[in-house]
């Protein structure tokens, strides 16, 4: 299982490394190559550890590999061992989700796996929300009515299936399940129910429950704290630490939102948790000490409605509605902020250069800086319709979709 850890001096440490890695990168090599095989990475921080990519296209941008039609939908796109995963929904004469797998270089779509599912576009597109989660040779999809698929990677073909809402129970929130799978150990946890569930990975069976509530949009993220391990599961109207052995509540601190939207995933670094919320909700540090919550300040300069932000060197990035900001954590003070990128999204790379998508199909690449935003680059990737999904680098290539399932993979490899 891997935690996401921050302790003091860690960020130190992290730009010691930074420099080191800008100093040895004259080429890029697959050292500095990495997968991202599930929603925010494998640290689940949305930071890759690869370095050396290029960023200095010119006016032409980076070398278009290839393009795909995945359907309508907002799931991010994985990467693992030379594979790409997306899904997609056919629309409303098909009503049916369809989940890609394609070779990561050339495009070829290797197979797919298709199933019944309601486009559902409540004031939005509609279409697929979670993304895949790639655990070795298995790949884990959740669709937005609680069809949970356990796949073989090599063919697609169904390893077990699960019935979430239908035949487990579990109430549907407003606009659907959209949590992805988090693997921990042989678990296999969503953000379902009133605080997470937990299922045997290998055959799906249940491990732990906690209730069969409307659940939150998020992610569940993984923690350890004081020697302690935790999951972070973002819920309706509060945020709740629980065990990951069974499930038990470690610590909870409220948060309503309008609509019970909760959909960016926590940032969590030493005792401190950084919470946000879109609908002019607003954020809030919180911190924790000795199973108790201790809010530290609360306020409206980071409203998130969907992306998370990326703490990087100390700061805090990412989208206030449609403004990108950059705020320091540990008191809420804006640095600047950004209102070219309209309700954008981002990545970063281990040394400090973000990927930005802007609603309109813009990718744009800019160095993390507390004292202020300038791009390092900037063209159109895909049509200029909505764009809310986190792009993705991996293994020398950028990875983006729009809702209407225009995908592309651009070269960025040195």
């Amino acid at each position: 299982m891997k935690l996401q850890k921050v302790v003091e001096g860690n960020v130190s440490a992290l730009s010691v490394a930074v420099s080191l890695c800008i100093i040895a990168a004259g080429f890029y090599n697959t050292a500095q190559a990495a997968d991202w095989p599930n929603y925010r990475g494998p640290d689940y921080n949305g930071i890759t550890t690869e370095t050396g990519w290029k960023s200095n296209w010119g006016d032409a941008g980076p070398k278009v590999l290839w393009k795909k039609s995945v359907g309508i939908g907002f799931s991010s796109i994985t990467v693992a061992d030379g594979q790409v995963y997306a899904m997609g929904n056919t629309g409303k004469t098909g009503n049916t989700d369809i989940v890609y797998c394609f070779d990561a270089t050339t495009g070829r779509e290797k197979w797919t796996h298709s199933y019944p599912c309601p486009l559902e576009p409540k004031y939005y597109e509609g279409g697929t929300l979670s993304t895949p989660t790639v655990d070795g040779d298995r790949v884990y999809t959740l669709s937005k009515m609680g069809s949970l698929f356990c796949l073989n990677a090599a063919d697609g073909k169904v390893v077990w299936q699960k019935e979430l809402n239908k035949a487990m129970g579990n109430e549907l929130p407003t606009w659907h399940f959209s949590s992805s799978a988090l693997i921990v150990d042989d678990m296999l946890v969503l953000n379902i129910g009133d605080a997470g569930l937990a299922l045997n990975k290998h055959t799906g069976e249940q491990i732990w429950m906690n209730g069969k509530g409307i659940c939150g949009y998020a992610t569940p993220v993984p923690f350890e704290m004081n020697g302690q391990s935790g999951l972070a599961i973002f819920g309706k109207n509060s945020i709740i630490a629980v065990s990951p052995v069974n499930g038990r509540k470690l610590w909870e601190f409220p948060w309503v939102t309008k609509h019970d939207v909760n959909a960016a995933d926590p940032i969590i670094f030493g005792n401190y948790v950084f919470i946000t919320s879109g609908y002019n909700r607003g954020c809030a540090l919180l911190e924790i000490k000795d199973g108790k919550v201790t809010k530290v300040w609360e306020s409206r300069v980071m409203r998130t409605q969907i992306n998370c932000c990326v703490l990087y060197d100390g700061f805090l990035y990412g989208f206030d509605e449609s403004t990108f900001k950059c705020i320091a954590p540990m008191d809420g003070t804006e640095k600047w902020s950004e209102r070219s990128l309209g309700k954008g999204s981002l990545m970063m790379s281990a040394d400090g250069r973000m990927i930005i998508m802007s609603d309109k199909g813009e990718l744009v690449i800019a160095q993390a800086n507390e004292q202020q935003f300038k791009s390092l680059a900037r063209v159109q990737i895909l049509p200029k319709k909505r764009c809310w999904t986190t792009p993705v680098l991996a293994n020398g290539k950028i990875y983006a979709r729009n809702a209407f399932g225009d995908m592309v993979c651009v070269d960025v490899g040195d």
